[in-house]
C-alpha cells in the first residue's frame, strides 16, 4: 500500500479529513517511525475507541497481523542490537523474542528500553506488523514499557544455542563455534567499498556460513570463539550467521568440537527441507545440461554471457571458464549439481587452456561438454555441497564430487523400503524447472 492508501484507510476509519491525516502520517514516517506504528499513533491521537484500535491486552498466541496496537505482559528471552539504514537514516535498533505462557513473538524496539534477557515487562501500545509472514511487535515512541513481577514461561531465557537450531529471523543469538573457513572480501556496501569476513562456522551440531560485517580479529581459521549478539538471515536457502559491530567475539580457552562427517540424505529429503548447507547426496547422473563445459563469463559480475552479451553490462570482453550442470537422481527426486572450475577440470581431465584448445581444433565449443557427458552420464556419484531452491528448481553447488562407492543393490533396497510410489511422486516434483 502507498502512503496515500494508508491515509485514506485511516481517514475513513477515524472520520477525519484525509489530507490532515496524510500530513501527520507523512511527518511520522519521515522521522523513521514504521508506518504501522505511525498509524497506531494517529489512531490514539484522533481518539479512536478501544473497539477499533486502542491497545488491547492479549496473550501472545492471540496476536495477529491485523492488530494495530496491543498490550502484552511477557518475559524477554533475547536481546540483540544492530544498526540499520531506514529511509536514508542510520538507526540503532534492538530486537529479539519475548514470551508468555501461550507462545513467543519477535520484537523490534526502535527506542532503547534497557531490556535484558530475563526481564519481565508490560508493553502498552505495542504496534504489530507482519514480518516474514508472522506478527511482530514494534516498540517505539508511542509504546510504554514497564518492568513487572516475573512472568513464568516454558521457554529458555537467553540466546545460547547451536548451529543446527538456528533459523532465519533469529536475533540476539549466542554461539560457541570453531571457524572452519574465513576469507576477507571487499564489497560495495551502503557507504562505498568496505571489507567484510565470510566463511564457515562449525560445532558438534553442524556447519553454517557466516558474514562478519565489522571484521573481528578473533575470527581466524581454526580459532574457537564465543559469539554474542549475532542474528540470522537466509542466504541461498540456508540460515547464515551475521556478526555486526555490536556483536561480541571472545576467544575460548577450549577447542570447540565439530563433527567431521557430512550429513548424507536422500534428494527428496534435501529438496523438502527448502535448503541445506554442507549436505551430501548420492545418485545416478542422468544428463549434463546445456550451459556446461567451456563457457564465458562477464568480467564485471561473473554472469554467463551469450555471444559476448551480459544481461547486466551489455557488450563485454568475456572470460573463459569451465562448469558442469548435471542432473542427479537417486530414485526419490532429482537435483541439478553445479560444479565449478576446479571440480569440472578434474572431471574433464584438463584445464581451461586444454578446453579452449580442444574447442579450437574442433571448431565447436560443445566438444568439451560432449567429452564430459561421455565420461559421467549413467554412472553413480556422490555430491557434497549447499542445496538451494529457486524458481528454476533445486540446485546443489558442489564442493566435492566423486564416484559413489555404495552397493547399488543396497541402495535400491533402501529406496524400496522408503516407498516406491512416494519416491516417484517426489522425483517428478524435483524435476520441475529443470
Amino acid at each position: 500500500m502507498t502512503l496515500d492508501d494508508h491515509a485514506e484507510d485511516l481517514a475513513s476509519d477515524l472520520g477525519v479529513d484525509k489530507e490532515e491525516v496524510k500530513a501527520d502520517l507523512q511527518n511520522l514516517v519521515e522521522y523513521s517511525v514504521p508506518v504501522e506504528e505511525a498509524k497506531a499513533s494517529l489512531r490514539r491521537k484522533y481518539g479512536e475507541t478501544s473497539s477499533t484500535g486502542e491497545p488491547t491486552g492479549k496473550e501472545i498466541a492471540e496476536i495477529a497481523t491485523s492488530d494495530s496496537a496491543v498490550t502484552v505482559r511477557a518475559r524477554v528471552l533475547t536481546v540483540g542490537k544492530r544498526s540499520i539504514r531506514y529511509q536514508g537514516d542510520d538507526l540503532v535498533i534492538f530486537e529479539g523474542e519475548v514470551a508468555d505462557e501461550s507462545g513467543t513473538i519477535s520484537y523490534t524496539a526502535w527506542d532503547d528500553f534497557d531490556l535484558s534477557p530475563g526481564d519481565s515487562i508490560e508493553a502498552v501500545g505495542a504496534g504489530v506488523r507482519e514480518w516474514e509472514g508472522n506478527p511482530e511487535l514494534n516498540l517505539g515512541s508511542e509504546t510504554s514499557v514497564s518492568f513487572v513481577d516475573t512472568v513464568d514461561v516454558p521457554y529458555e531465557v537467553g540466546g545460547d544455542t547451536e548451529l543446527a537450531e538456528l533459523a532465519p529471523g533469529d536475533r540476539g543469538v549466542s554461539l560457541d563455534v570453531r571457524v572452519v573457513e574465513v576469507e576477507t572480501k571487499t564489497i560495495d556496501g551502503r557507504d562505498g567499498e568496505t571489507e567484510i569476513l565470510s566463511g564457515v562456522l562449525a560445532d558438534e551440531s553442524g556447519r553454517l556460513p557466516f558474514t562478519d560485517w565489522d571484521p573481528h580479529p578473533e575470527i581466524e581459521t581454526d580459532s574457537s570463539v564465543g559469539i554474542e549478539n549475532a542474528y540470522v538471515r537466509e542466504f541461498r536457502g540456508v540460515p547464515s550467521v551475521n556478526v555486526s559491530e555490536f556483536s561480541t567475539v571472545t576467544p575460548l580457552d577450549h577447542e570447540v568440537e565439530s563433527g567431521e562427517d557430512v550429513t548424507t540424505v536422500s534428494i527428496r529429503e534435501a529438496v523438502g527441507s527448502g535448503g541445506m548447507f554442507d549436505v551430501e547426496i548420492k545418485g545416478n547422473l542422468l544428463a549434463v545440461r546445456d550451459g556446461s563445459g567451456l563457457i564465458q563469463r562477464c568480467p564485471e559480475c561473473g554472469r554467463v554471457v551469450q555471444r559476448g552479451q551480459c544481461r547486466a553490462h551489455g557488450d563485454v570482453d568475456a572470460e573463459d571458464d569451465l562448469r558442469i550442470k548435471a542432473i542427479v537422481d537417486d530414485g526419490t527426486a532429482s537435483v541439478t549439481a553445479v560444479l565449478g572450475t576446479d571440480l569440472t577440470s578434474t572431471v574433464y581431465g584438463g584445464d581451461i587452456d586444454d578446453a579452449r584448445e580442444a574447442a579450437r581444433e574442433a571448431m565447436d565449443q560443445e566438444v568439451v561438454a560432449d567429452s564430459i557427458r561421455e565420461s559421467v552420464v549413467g554412472k553413480a556419484f556422490r555430491v557434497r555441497g549447499t542445496l538451494s531452491i529457486d524458481d528454476y528448481g533445486a540446485n546443489l553447488d558442489a564442493t566435492e564430487f566423486g564416484p559413489s562407492e555404495d552397493d547399488p543393490v543396497d541402495r535400491a533396497r533402501t529406496l524400496l523400503a522408503g516407498g516406491v510410489g512416494e519416491a516417484s511422486d517426489t522425483a517428478a516434483v524435483g524435476q520441475v524447472g529443470e
